[in-house]
């Protein structure tokens, strides 16, 4: 495909050189701002502390840079040597300058008009390495620029968008690969994780998230329902450099709402797989909802954690799932640690001594129609955790809100919906949604923040004390991370989508935010 490049003021761009040596030392460099969750272990959480309790309110904008997209804004910016590497929906990325925010170069590429999405046009950001940017297109495609001029070097089709596949997520880059994943779960498609050679665009390994016939986990599918399994990958995953182990979540199985003709517990769907970075084999998986029918995707990030966990130090993963629980994990082998619902959950009694849901009767989705908490838009949805190891404490936007699920026919037909029923939410019901803090060890609830709706936002915590997040009624605020006290706010006029960073720039600390159709910066006056 023919792809349109702008090229601005390439003098004025000294090239990147993020190497991996960087990105694994980033707490070294707390101005910049190196991968989609600020570190490989997914925490979100910046190390600066010039913005702190004491003076946030004396925030004020430095600049903003407006997108002419129409799509949800949800960029997680990537921030190093003095630029600024975004995405806009539906399919273009700029690098900025940090002093001003002007485009220092366009990258667009035409995509077809004939997209099979579910979830609308958008993309969450890119990752960069050495002297590349790494970008997925949203049909389907990984590609890779040139940092300096953002002119394309290589381009590789993972899958075929006319079958439903599709890619939003931000890429991951570690030593020698540059890994991602695809989407397009309502469409039948079988998913995977992929890991690519930066230079060249090689693949080196693909992952698939439903095994076909032979492989562990197939007998989890009645008869051939592999064949349609889903299990996408939405959202980036987190990385452990010591064991080698990434660690991402899959999607829900297909078809969403009609588990009839896949029946059995459908692997690798709704969980959090551990893999070999160098191999791609699987080193072990947890599946947080056996056999889903209610569209509760896995697919939040991973945080990692070294912490005490009832008297002795461990290597933990900790994540609040889409449906309810909050689970503590061993990184090591996935064995099951915690468990505990951290907003209002119908569906099942429990979490048993392995962790497996206990799941209630007549809570799947029927006919009629079942009433069910949490909606299919779960506990928590794709937005960014944070993990503060100042607070020592996991914070999780969280949602209280039920449905009325429905069970429908669903025919496999390619490129086409495969979701088998739908949902409606409660007539009269009051939903509304929450920034929670939660003790990372026990899951239980430190303080809440009320919001007025459901969030949409993601979440970062900072060294100076302070949680910033925004809502669907584009407000962005700061809270006391500690307390869950509101210590400033502003009116950005546009809903927040996407999750905010910090970085540092001739000497001041900046926060940003994409907001409507702007991307938002922040510093002290």
């Amino acid at each position: 495909m023919r792809a349109l490049l702008f090229l601005l003021s390439l003098t004025m761009l000294v090239p990147a050189q993020v190497t991996y040596e960087r990105i694994l030392h980033a707490y070294k460099e707390p101005g910049s701002w190196l991968t989609y969750s600020g570190n490989y272990l997914g925490h979100r959480y910046s190390q600066l502390d010039q913005i702190h309790r004491g003076n946030v309110s004396r925030l004020r904008v430095a600049w903003v840079h407006q997108s002419r997209a129409t799509e949800a804004f949800q960029t997680s910016p990537i921030v190093a040597d003095g630029v600024m590497y975004i995405t806009e929906p539906p399919n273009i990325v700029k690098a900025l300058d940090l002093k001003t925010g002007r485009a220092l170069w366009t990258y667009q590429r035409t995509i077809p008009d004939d997209l099979r999405l579910c979830c609308g046009r958008v993309n969450r950001g890119v990752a960069v390495l050495d002297d590349k940017v790494f970008y997925n297109s949203i049909d389907g495609h990984m590609m890779a620029l040139d940092a300096a001029t953002g002119r394309l070097l290589w381009d590789v089709e993972m899958a075929d968008y006319k079958l439903g596949y599709s890619a939003t997520q931000a890429p991951l880059a570690i030593e020698g690969k540059v890994i991602t994943g695809i989407a397009g779960g309502e469409f039948g498609i079988r998913a995977f994780i992929d890991a690519y050679e930066p230079s060249t665009g090689k693949r080196l390994w693909r992952f698939y998230t439903v095994p076909t016939a032979g492989e562990f986990g197939v007998d989890t599918w009645a008869g051939d329902s592999y064949k349609t399994g889903a299990a996408s990958i939405w959202v980036t995953g987190s990385y452990d450099p010591e064991s080698n182990t990434l660690f991402w979540g899959t999607g829900n199985p297909g078809p969403d709402w009609n588990g009839d003709g896949r029946k059995g517990d459908n692997l690798f769907s709704d969980c959090v797989v551990a893999l070999d970075a160098d191999t791609g084999q699987r080193k072990w998986h947890f599946q947080f909802t056996p056999h889903d029918v209610h569209d509760w995707d896995s697919t939040q990030v991973p945080v990692l954690i070294d912490a005490p966990f009832r008297g002795a130090a461990r290597k933990m993963l900790i994540t609040a799932n889409r449906n309810g629980f909050y689970y503590v994990l061993d990184r090591g082998h996935g064995k099951f640690l915690q468990g505990k619902p951290y907003v209002k959950q119908t569906w099942a009694s429990g979490l048993d001594d392995n962790g497996r849901p206990m799941v209630l009767p007549n809570t799947t989705p029927t006919e009629e129609g079942n009433t069910v908490w949490p909606s299919l838009g779960g506990g928590t949805n794709w937005y960014s955790p944070s993990y503060s190891p100042q607070a020592r404490l996991f914070y999780v936007p969280a949602r209280e809100e039920g449905a009325i699920y429905y069970k429908g026919e669903a025919e496999y037909k390619p490129g086409a919906f495969f979701n088998g029923g739908g949902q409606r939410l409660i007539p009269g019901e009051e939903s509304y949604g929450a920034i929670r803090a939660l003790d990372p060890e026990t899951g239980d609830r430190k303080w809440e923040f009320r919001l007025r709706r459901t969030p949409t936002s993601g979440l970062l915590t900072t060294a100076g004390g302070l949680l910033f997040s925004g809502t669907s009624q584009g407000e962005f605020l700061a809270l006391d991370a500690a307390t869950g006290k509101l210590l400033w706010s502003i009116r950005l006029g546009g809903a927040v989508s996407a999750a905010p960073i910090s970085y540092m720039h001739e000497g001041k600390q900046y926060i940003s935010i994409a907001a409507g159709t702007g991307l938002f910066q922040f510093a002290l006056e």
